[in-house]
């Protein structure tokens, strides 16, 4: 009942009554630079929309420098790498964790080609699965201006939610990083601003059309 976890559900709530032309099935979580907050909104997404009785999947698609298993205390053994290159099943490489109804499929040990691996048909007939079995899959990013595996991911997601961190952002890398969705037709749902003074509150979205 704290008010930062109260900020995240307002955050499913608003994410919710965006959606436009479907629902949002596939939500991609980023940024524009590191340490932005991108990954702990996801975590902390997938723990409301759990709350609300809602199957999660928590994709970790940063197979750079991922975080997911180390927030769950999750074993990286055997992850999305090795589905994507096709030496595991992607059932069989989903775990538990510790929040009820939130399941996470890690990055997996790191490839010499995450780009290629993202941009391959296996990543398409892996989110097909996904949106079957779940209500909703969020994915976790590498940032927008550190590589291309964002903007990859932004074509197969149903919406994307940009992260912004009120004290270190610049705007000129934020709308860098918009554009940069945009230029691939990424749907931007909204943006997340953090790291406000507590007089601001914890958590700000506002809808952003895309234009």
């Amino acid at each position: 009942m704290s008010p930062i976890s109260e900020a995240y559900r307002k955050l499913r709530t608003n994410l919710k009554y965006s959606e436009s032309e479907k629902a949002l099935k596939v939500l991609m979580v980023t940024s524009a630079g590191a340490k932005e907050g991108k990954s702990t909104t996801a975590v902390n997404l997938a723990a409301v929309y759990a709350q609300a009785g809602q199957r999660v999947l928590l994709l970790d698609c940063d197979m750079r420098k991922p975080t997911v298993h180390q927030t769950f205390a999750l074993s990286n053994r055997n992850g999305l790498s090795q589905v994507l290159s096709g030496q595991a099943e992607w059932g069989d490489a989903v775990q538990s964790t510790r929040i009820k109804n939130v399941h996470a499929l890690t990055s997996g040990p790191v490839p010499p080609n995450p780009s290629e691996l993202l941009d391959a048909t296996r990543m398409d007939r892996l989110l097909e699965q996904l949106r079957e079995h779940y209500d909703i899959v969020l994915i976790d990013t590498p940032p927008v201006l550190a590589v291309s595996d964002a903007q990859i991911m932004a074509t197969r997601c149903d919406g994307v939610l940009l992260v912004v961190n009120a004290r270190g952002a610049k705007r000129r890398e934020t709308i860098k990083a918009r554009e940069a969705l945009l230029l691939v037709k990424a749907k931007i749902v909204g943006v997340a601003l953090n790291g406000t003074p507590p007089r601001e509150g914890y958590s700000y979205y506002e809808y952003s059309e895309q234009k």
